[in-house]
């Protein structure tokens, strides 16, 4: 065989042909180490303990345990890779098996039939352990305002269009899809809890039992007060009770529904306080208190309503154009406030974009319903993973410069995809001996001292 290789003529660059011999080694490498972040936080949690001893009357004695299943689909997930013929590519691969402490990798048709079989059975086990992970290992838990913290809950259609998938049917956004419910806790947007549901599935069907759930969830990862906030899609005298019952503040966007917006403008000149941002540009806002069925304690609807005579040009309008924007709220806080706290409700739509696109979960991998709704809380440990490494590298009290995180500006989250570039998908060598096993990474690894210090710090937690 003709082997030729050219190489370049300038001298300083003599080191590096043109053209590479290409060979196979003996080291055993890998280009997902993070997956050993994500083992050890699996490993702290009981899942696969309480998963194995789980009866399913189809697999009463299988050959692969539950929690190898579950656990083999987390760190799949992790690596951004939901379908089930993923596991293929990791069936020989000793790393993976070793970093999520896995007796055996399943393949793809047993991992797709396991999880075809447990019709919710594993659903309680996998939230509850995410929360006891989140308690366990989250740097902190932000509050929206002193020790407040937010518990947002939203539906996010997931386009699926194109399939036969069972539950696929036309949402909200004119797609056709699922519509599962979700819920994120404190600014770093943890995700609690998650529901799959049919695409024509009310926003409101359901939610009172899934509201009261996330709190409860909630209630194990922090003991700070919470302040729940719904989009208008959601207000119901049915989810202002729940928040009642269990003694938490609420902040839910009003559908104004019939009432008329010239009514409110009247109520805004009388009660509120009149700012101009431009001219032609009058906004209102203001207060007032308002009894609640079931509660000792008073209610405050919240307005912001807004005049425009002109556009920003000067062109005058026929007649005004009114906006009216009202809130239900169990805080007395300035109306400013409120709608402010509102308004960053919205900063629960990345956290969407994220499981969607980062993870890749938004084209869920099976044809039955109850199989991707169990897919979808393994996503939800999977992302809380995820989460839970990007927030604790980025955690450098007392830190020198070399072990911070080599980030451009100074950030309080992290995006999972940039967790799973930097941390997951980093490549290192995997070195046995003495009956001991260790992990080397390159000398040229902005982010190894960052990845150690995060592996030490979940190593260190208790258990």
């Amino acid at each position: 065989m003709y082997n030729a290789r050219i190489v370049l003529a300038t001298p300083e660059v003599n080191r590096f042909p043109m053209l590479f011999d290409i060979t196979q080694g003996d080291e055993s490498l890998t280009s997902h180490s993070g997956l050993a972040l994500v083992g050890l936080l699996l490993q702290k949690t009981k899942i696969k303990e309480r998963l194995n001893v789980v009866s399913l009357p189809d697999h009463p004695y299988p050959a692969i345990a539950h929690g190898d299943i579950t656990q083999a689909m987390i760190g799949l997930l992790c690596l951004g890779k939901p379908d089930f013929a993923d596991i293929e590519t990791f069936r020989d691969d000793p790393f993976f098996r070793a970093a999520l402490h896995l007796d055996c990798v399943p393949s793809e048709a047993t991992l797709r039939q396991r999880l075809d079989s447990a019709h919710g059975a594993f659903d309680t086990i996998l939230k509850d352990e995410a929360a006891g992970m989140i308690a366990r290992h989250a740097p902190r838990i932000t509050p929206c305002h002193k020790n407040l913290v937010p518990l947002d809950i939203d539906v996010s259609p997931f386009d699926n269009s194109g399939t036969r998938k069972e539950g696929v049917s036309r949402t909200y956004d004119g797609g056709q899809g699922y519509a599962p419910n979700f819920a994120y806790l404190g600014v770093e947007g943890y995700l609690i809890n998650a529901e799959l549901r049919e695409g024509r599935q009310h926003g409101q069907k359901g939610t009172p039992a899934f509201l009261r759930e996330s709190i409860v969830l909630a209630r194990r990862v922090t003991a700070a007060p919470l302040l729940v906030r719904l989009d208008a899609g959601n207000h119901s005298q049915d989810n202002i009770a729940v928040c009642i019952e269990e003694n938490v503040d609420w902040l839910i966007k009003r559908n104004l529904r019939q009432e008329s917006k010239a009514t409110w403008l009247a109520i805004a000149r009388e009660l509120g306080t009149a700012s101009t941002p431009r001219p032609g540009k009058t906004v209102y806002r203001g207060a007032f208190a308002v009894a609640q069925e079931g509660s000792d304690r008073p209610a405050y609807r919240v307005f912001e309503v807004t005049e425009r005579t002109c556009d920003p040009n000067g062109q005058i309008f026929l007649t005004p154009e009114i906006e009216v924007d009202t809130y239900d709220t169990s805080r007395p806080d300035a109306p400013e406030t409120i709608i402010a706290w509102y308004h960053a409700h919205g900063t629960s739509e990345p956290f969407h974009s994220e499981i969607k696109s980062d993870m890749d979960l938004e084209r869920l991998p099976s044809g039955k319903f109850a199989t991707n709704a169990l897919v979808l809380l393994l996503g939800l440990v999977a992302f809380n993973c995820l989460r839970l490494c990007g927030q604790e590298a980025l955690r450098d009290e007392g830190l020198p410069p070399a072990d911070r995180a080599p980030v451009r500006k100074k950030v309080s989250r992290r995006r999972l995809r940039s967790v799973m570039q930097d941390l997951m998908y980093m490549a290192c060598r995997v070195i046995t001996h003495a009956r001991r096993a260790g992990l080397s990474f390159g000398r040229g690894n902005a982010w190894y001292r960052v990845w150690r210090r995060v592996y030490l710090r979940f190593a260190a937690a208790t258990g």
